[in-house]
C-alpha cells in the first residue's frame, strides 16, 4: 500500500504485478482494503462467499472441516489471492481462511469486478489472464497431489 493512508494503493504484488500503476490505483478505487486481526474468520466454509481477495501482507490458513475433524489445505502469504473460484461462480465457501497473524488484505467482490470490467476492458482482462494463470496453476498442483494420494493409496494395498 502507499504511505497516504487515507488512498490505500495496491502494490506491484500477485495477480496484479503486471498491472501499470495507473491501472492499479485505478481497480484499488473499485474494492476495499480490510484489517484481518490474528484468529479472526475472513471467509467461512459453508457461507456464500463471492468475493476475491489479495494478501497484501501477513498469514492466512485455509483449512477444510469434515466429521469434526480439521485438515489444513495451505497458508497464504504476500499476494497470494483467496475466493478466486467463488468471483466467478458465487456460491457457499468450500474452506475456512484465518488470519494466524495481523494480515492487510484487499477485497473485490463480482459486482465491483464487473463494474472494473465496463471502465477499464483492457486492463480488465489483464488482470483476468493473470486470475486464471494463478488459477490453473493452483488446480495442476492439485492434480498433481491427487495423483501422489492415489499412488499411495495404491502401494499401501499391495502391503497388506
Amino acid at each position: 500500500m502507499s504511505v497516504e493512508k487515507s488512498n490505500p494503493e495496491l502494490p506491484a504484488i500477485g495477480f496484479v504485478e503486471d498491472l501499470e500503476e495507473e491501472d492499479r490505483r485505478l481497480l484499488s478505487s473499485y474494492g476495499e482494503f480490510i484489517p484481518a486481526h490474528e484468529g479472526s474468520v475472513v471467509i467461512k466454509q459453508g457461507e456464500p462467499q463471492n468475493s476475491l481477495f489479495l494478501v497484501i501482507t501477513g498469514l492466512l490458513h485455509v483449512q477444510s472441516e469434515h466429521d469434526g475433524r480439521t485438515t489444513l489445505l495451505g497458508r497464504l502469504r504476500t499476494g497470494d489471492m483467496i475466493g478466486e473460484i467463488n468471483i466467478f461462480d458465487p456460491a457457499a465457501a468450500s474452506a475456512t481462511v484465518a488470519a494466524v497473524e495481523f494480515s492487510q488484505l484487499w477485497r473485490i467482490d463480482k459486482e465491483m469486478l464487473e463494474d472494473f470490467l465496463s471502465e477499464s476492458p483492457v486492463t480488465a482482462a489483464n488482470l483476468l489472464i493473470h486470475i486464471c494463470t494463478q488459477l490453473s496453476k493452483r488446480v495442476r498442483a492439485t492434480n498433481e497431489k491427487v495423483a501422489l494420494a492415489q499412488e499411495a493409496i495404491s502401494q499401501s494395498s499391495h502391503w497388506k
